[in-house]
């Protein structure tokens, strides 16, 4: 995604500014992680850190310990290239996938349909727009987690704020993502992202609780 700022969700600075700055950055990350985990599977760098990362969630006996720890031990279980095979099997392959990453299919059962021109329209309304050296479509599931990563993140107070996560989070990923997260973990194929649609499924009933507090 891109922004009329030219700011990506990727790489966009972080200040810390409040005593809840902390877990603001912590779902920040979180959601550029599984951004990452999602677009692509994991390269040797991003295998290398999770030899090196802490198997506890951050807070010991949260929501998120036992999937953080399942994700962290599948990580350093398979290989980069074993990851490779079961990225493609899962969501490559010849013709249609096994397993769709968008969000139409989930909401209208067939990709490039209604949810997408809707998305579009909310993308443009927060000043964001497709990054066209990408080839996904934009309801693609890690662009999305792109796009609530720098409505965390983001320094533009106008956009980056609690009420348009809520809106954007509410409208584009609480009516699908579990299905699709659901779909994987159910692929006899699927391992490592077996774990990965776990903590995602995880930190996204996480929100949803968070986000019905403020309402």
């Amino acid at each position: 995604m891109t922004s009329d700022t030219d700011h990506d969700a990727a790489s966009d600075s972080i200040e810390l500014q409040s005593a809840d700055a902390a877990e603001e950055l912590a779902r920040a990350e979180l959601y550029g992680l599984l951004a990452r985990l999602w677009i692509a599977p994991p390269d040797q760098p991003l295998a290398d850190q999770f030899e090196h990362v802490v198997t506890q969630a951050p807070q010991a006996g949260g929501f998120l310990e036992a999937p953080w720890t399942a994700l962290v031990g599948a990580m350093r279980a398979t290989s980069v290239a074993d990851a490779a095979d079961e990225y493609d099997a899962l969501f490559l392959g010849m013709g249609r996938s096994e397993v769709m990453l968008y969000a139409s299919f989930y909401l209208a059962g067939f990709l490039n349909e209604q949810p997408l021109a809707n998305l579009r329209g909310d993308l443009a309304t927060l000043g964001l727009g497709r990054d066209e050296s990408r080839p996904e479509t934009e309801d693609h599931i890690a662009h999305l987690f792109e796009v609530m990563r720098y409505l965390i993140a983001g320094d533009d107070v106008a956009v980056c704020n609690l009420e348009q996560q809520r809106r954007f989070f509410r409208a584009h990923l609480q009516p699908w993502v579990g299905a699709m997260c659901d779909a994987v973990a159910a692929h006899p194929r699927a391992r490592l992202y077996r774990a990965v649609a776990g903590l995602t499924e995880a930190f996204l009933l996480i929100e949803t609780q968070a986000f019905d507090m403020i309402e």
